[in-house]
């Protein structure tokens, strides 16, 4: 484990900057359907800390987003 915070939680493979696939929408809920995050934290990106990022990153892989047309 490194003494240093920001090695604590990289992801295992590299990744875009943002789970963001510019198919916006949350129509009926509070969650985007092309990225899975919430509209809180589509606002919030730019400044939320690699570790929270992390963890968005964690939560909307496991519930299969995002949605990219393949």
């Amino acid at each position: 484990m490194s003494d240093r915070p920001d090695e604590v939680c990289k992801p295992a493979v590299e990744r875009p900057d943002t789970p963001c696939v510019a198919v916006c929408s949350t129509t009926f809920d509070d969650v985007c359907r092309g990225c899975g995050r919430t509209v809180v934290e589509v606002a919030h990106w730019v400044a939320m800390s690699d570790v929270d990022k992390e963890l968005v990153w964690t939560r909307i892989l496991a519930q299969g987003y995002p949605r990219r047309n393949k």
